[in-house]
């Protein structure tokens, strides 16, 4: 897993809506939905219900949510340290 497929996954994960996530993240919305795809595909789980008006959460989707979060903290803090010694 790469950290932008985290970042994209936060991003429409606390948008809750693909459109305000990739306006958010400066990029298009079809290679926001495909990130999310592959992303979902690679983990063999369903990380968001899709319907025409929303977009939620499923269990795996806020476990990930809470480990990303953890895991983009982490690599912000370690890039800090980094440039600070």
């Amino acid at each position: 897993m790469e950290t932008r497929e985290l970042r994209y996954f936060v991003a429409v994960a606390e948008e809750l809506h693909f459109g305000r996530a990739a306006q958010r993240l400066g990029i298009a919305q079809p290679p926001l939905s495909r990130a999310i795809h592959r992303l979902e595909r690679r983990l063999d789980a369903v990380l968001l219900e899709r319907t025409s008006r929303a977009v939620t959460l499923t269990e795996a989707g806020s476990v990930l949510l809470r480990e990303a979060r953890a895991a983009l903290d982490a690599v912000e803090a370690a890039e800090r340290r980094t440039r600070r010694a």
